[in-house]
């Protein structure tokens, strides 16, 4: 059993997202990801990535291999602090996993997720 230590001044990428988040921003022509958050979904947030032209403002940045770089704006800082964002294959579908040490329970669809003590 090996257990996940989560960095709370980071987030941190798998070799298997760089990579792909590395083909997306090549694809798109972009120059990083933004990952944020939205008040949505059944259980308070959901995550939102976009692809972006220019570096956000009042942002914290996180540069991996491959001129990878992702972007979290301040405001959404306290709820995906210590994220591990992954590529995960189940069955026939990819698509990235956040494992969050800030999220205290996730909506039966994997949608959306709440934070202690919200």
């Amino acid at each position: 059993m090996t257990a996940h230590v989560y960095d709370p001044t980071a987030i941190s990428m798998t070799p298997a997202a760089q990579d792909h988040v590395g083909q997306q921003i090549a694809r798109e022509g972009a120059t990083g990801l933004l990952l944020s958050v939205t008040d949505s979904g059944c259980n308070g947030y959901m995550y939102e990535l976009s692809y972006l032209a220019t570096e956000p403002t009042a942002s914290k940045r996180f540069d991996f291999t491959g001129e990878v770089r992702v972007y979290v704006q301040e405001a959404n800082w306290e709820i995906v602090c210590g994220t591990e964002i992954d590529y995960v294959t189940e069955g026939l579908n990819s698509s990235l996993k956040f494992n969050n040490p800030n999220a205290d329970t996730l909506c039966g669809c994997g949608e959306s997720f709440s934070i202690r003590g919200t």
